[in-house]
């Protein structure tokens, strides 16, 4: 067993998960964040291209106005070819982030502290599709249910933000874990829900350490502060290149973020999982077993 080896398969308390948590970060972080970026990089530099490119042409749109008609049609054209290209990178590395930490962290309680990058690779990839499915129920099941009102999509959520756990732990397919998430928050659902709002919390307040330069940046750009505003800075700053690399370092930044939620929400499916099922009990009493014979 490796050191500092963290056990996932054990009940652990609202506090245990967020010290875990945090512990599994430092201890894994150098192995976490080379792995991650080997599988998610490429993705993510798509996303950063598309998202300047956006910026860029996006900022010049209040422009197309006094354009001829040709070019409107044409920078309208290239705007949308760009916005679509964002939005399915989002999406892309979205996915293959959640991928990327759940079976690392798979390999990882597998091999007791041990990785395998060649598998982490093959299961995150061949479960792409599985990972879309999944999030396309997930999202129009919160959709509906904040639609129709905000406390159906916030009990809605506690559950279906595990089904992405179960599915990778549970080997289960993505309308079996999708049902299987309700059966495994039953009478867990209040702790569970606590749980995951004082994440929420931390990663809110976390998030601010990115955005707030952009918001700074572009209040001084526009001559908010000075009480004078510069209408034409107004249009152009998205174009400045020091914007452009503060916007990209706040949606980098918050991808980042979002990957210790995730990993928050494994120990939290592993608890709850321990508390119905015992699996990591079992196991333990099983090696303890097999260590005795020998």
């Amino acid at each position: 067993m490796k050191p500092n080896y963290i056990e996932f398969k054990k009940q652990r308390e609202l506090g245990d998960v967020l010290t875990d948590t945090f512990a599994f970060l430092r201890s894994e972080f150098k192995t976490f964040f080379s792995t991650y970026f080997k599988i998610v990089g490429p993705f993510l530099a798509v996303m950063v291209i598309s998202l300047v490119a956006y910026l860029y042409y996006g900022g010049n749109s209040f422009n197309l106005m006094v354009e001829d008609r040709w070019n409107q049609g044409t920078n309208l054209a290239t705007i949308f070819v760009i916005a679509l290209i964002y939005f399915c990178s989002i999406i892309t590395v979205y996915t293959m982030s959640q991928s990327t930490v759940l079976h690392y962290i798979k390999s990882y309680a597998n091999g007791k502290g041990t990785i395998d990058f060649d598998n982490i690779k093959k299961e995150v990839y061949d479960s792409f599709w599985s990972f879309i499915g999944l999030g396309i129920m997930v999202g129009l099941s919160l959709g509906v249910g904040f639609m129709l009102c905000i406390i159906p999509g916030i009990y809605l959520y506690v559950p279906l933000i595990l089904s992405f756990s179960i599915m990778v732990f549970n080997k289960m397919g993505a309308t079996d874990a999708y049902s299987y998430s309700f059966k495994l928050i039953k009478e867990e659902w209040w702790i569970t829900f606590a749980t995951l709002f004082v994440i929420g919390i931390i990663i809110v307040v976390a998030s601010y350490a990115f955005a707030i330069p952009s918001i700074i940046y572009q209040w001084l750009k526009i001559g908010i502060f000075s009480g004078e505003i510069d209408a034409e800075s107004v249009m152009t700053v998205t174009k400045d290149p020091i914007y452009i690399l503060l916007n990209v370092l706040n949606t980098v930044g918050q991808f980042l973020l979002n990957l210790i939620s995730v990993i928050a929400t494994v120990f939290i499916y592993f608890n709850l999982n321990e508390k119905k099922n015992f699996t990591g009990t079992y196991e333990r009493i099983e090696n303890l077993g097999k260590s005795l014979e020998e």
